[in-house]
């Protein structure tokens, strides 16, 4: 069988090869080993629980468990069918009954069916922490129809629904059935559904992830395994890439066209098409008394955004890749269709650098330093002092952030950089034990997605919901925004939406990253490109439509 023998011939020379020398090995026995960088770590933790938020490897979700359906961002929302392949709503839209492939098979090779779609909702309806999108608090139920069909029963009309629903994972019911506590469950020898699913080689500088035999689409998959070295930060991606030792990656590379394209102008190539939105959170509910006093007064935070040096921001750490954000609500330039320009004549003031506006502001809402330590204390005397968390190694974030705290210290505010770990850094903004924060937010179809990390429901939930903020006027808003298809009647839902956010600045926007993405192309073939926007590129996590890129991919003859 072919795949015992992809196996051991990837064993076997993973074994021998040095770890510098990447992927020679898969020449020399004729198979295709991908080498890719999805997400830089001081060590990978095995763990493939594809509910995990921390430590899981980030090739687990989407590579070895597929998704329903990947409605494509870069396509207009575009549904490509996965697991699924088809979808429909009732008559009231208060349902959506979904229809499987024929012939799916677990890489065990048992049948993949409805039960195993029903089985995992209703595990993570008995186990909240593994709802990361709340859908039950959504929907009324999930029924098998037969063996291939799955209906799920809403609440209430929402269209946007389904945009959380195909994002759960199906799991095997025959294997985490018998699992005892799914949430810390650590998956050690993953039965997946998708390209990838057979870990080959596990240590804490690499792991290698090769073919599911079973895998729906093997016909069209001609990467055999892919391959993810121990890449610590920036600098070791450069150095990395450099030497032609990457193929798909994304990184923040200084000066991009001398220090990767110029080194093989053939082959090294990128794109960066806009994506996230880059924010500073500020945590309402911290442990400090003076922090969360000042977090939850909108003077302060105002104060906070107008100390921000956007555009060195921009030109400084971000060496010009990213887009200057100065949205009050946050939106950005990707969306300014959405855009509503009263909320920008009436608070854009709060987002353009001015620092003795700042400071300004802040002495009017009666922040004073009352001990002669020369940083500001609250007006009811507490002290404010705190850290803003920024992840080890992140070199273009680790700037934005020394730039931020030059502008906050000239207000008079005393905040310090810190840089914990990246998995650190998740967790304390999941939990709650953290200050201030630099963060990103994944963008959707439209807006919605972003702005719907303030929904009273996702409190908490997941790092994009880190601030802790609530509003009793924006929830029925939000709720409201998919209940129809009428683009008018969103726009004036949006409108509201953005006023509100506007208004009271939960967090402060400061730029657009771009996706990071870069490929080489010396080895494989069929990346996507600005002339071949086929989907969002990136190989991180969180991108379900990698796996599109990825069944693109070959090696070259």
């Amino acid at each position: 069988m072919r795949r015992s023998t992809i196996l051991r011939a990837v064993a076997t020379a993973l074994a021998l090869a040095p770890l510098a020398v990447p992927a020679a090995y898969a020449q020399e026995e004729g198979d295709s080993v991908l080498v890719a960088l999805p997400q830089q770590v001081t060590a990978w933790t095995e763990n493939f629980n594809p509910f995990n938020q921390t430590t899981t490897v980030p090739s687990i979700r989407d590579f070895a468990y597929e998704q329903l359906v990947i409605f494509n961002r870069m396509q207009g929302g575009t549904a490509e069918y996965r697991l699924a392949d088809s979808y429909e709503y009732g008559d009231d839209l208060k349902s959506v009954t979904f229809h499987l492939r024929d012939g799916l098979k677990w890489s065990d090779g048992e049948d993949l069916t409805a039960d195993d779609v029903i089985f995992t909702f209703n595990m993570i309806k008995d186990h909240p922490a593994l709802d990361l999108r709340t859908v039950w608090d959504r929907i009324d139920g999930v029924e098998k129809i037969d063996d291939q069909t799955v209906k799920f029963d809403f609440k209430e009309v929402d269209t946007g629904l389904i945009f959380d629903l195909v994002r759960v994972h199906t799991v095997p019911e025959h294997i985490w059935a018998d699992v005892e506590d799914p949430v810390s469950f650590t998956n050690p020898n993953p039965v997946g559904n998708g390209a990838l699913t057979e870990i080959v080689r596990f240590t804490p500088q690499e792991y290698v992830q090769c073919r599911n035999p079973y895998f729906f689409q093997a016909d069209d998959l001609e990467v055999d395994c892919m391959r993810f070295p121990q890449i610590a930060n920036n600098d070791q991606a450069l150095t990395a890439a450099a030497r032609g030792e990457l193929d798909w990656f994304g990184s923040f590379l200084p000066d991009i066209e001398k220090t990767y394209v110029a080194q093989d102008p053939e082959h090294h190539k990128y794109w960066f098409p806009g994506g996230s939105l880059v924010i500073f959170n500020m945590n309402l509910e911290s442990e400090n008394a003076g922090n969360a006093e000042a977090f939850s007064d909108v003077a302060f935070r105002r104060a906070f955004s107008m100390a921000m040096d956007r555009q060195a921001m921009v030109d400084i750490a971000g060496y010009g890749y990213p887009t200057i954000n100065q949205y009050p609500s946050g939106l950005g330039q990707g969306y300014h269709a959405w855009n509503n320009p009263e909320v920008d004549a009436e608070y854009g003031q709060y987002t353009e650098y001015n620092v003795d506006g700042a400071k300004a502001l802040l002495d009017e809402a009666g922040y004073a330093d009352t001990n002669g330590d020369g940083f500001r204390e609250t007006p009811s005397g507490e002290e404010i002092s705190f850290d803003v968390i920024v992840p080890n190694g992140w070199t273009d974030w680790v700037n934005t952030v020394q730039i931020a705290i030059e502008g906050l210290n000239e207000a008079g505010i005393n905040a310090r950089v810190a840089t914990p770990e990246a998995a650190a850094w998740t967790q304390e903004l999941i939990d709650g034990s953290y200050d201030a924060a630099i963060n990103a937010l994944v963008v959707g179809v439209t807006p919605h997605m972003a702005f719907d990390t303030f929904h009273s429901r996702k409190k908490g939930t997941t790092r994009f919901s880190a601030t802790r903020w609530t509003n009793a006027e924006l929830d029925p808003l939000l709720d409201s925004f998919f209940k129809t298809a009428d683009r008018d009647e969103q726009q004036a839902i949006m409108d509201d939406i953005q006023m509100i956010l506007g208004r009271e600045m939960p967090h402060v926007p400061v730029f657009n990253n771009p996706y990071w993405y870069q490929y080489n192309t010396a080895r494989f073939e069929g990346f996507f490109s600005a002339d071949n926007a086929q989907a969002v590129p990136v190989v991180h996590d969180g991108n379900p439509e990698r796996v599109l890129h990825l069944l693109q991919l070959s090696p070259k003859s």
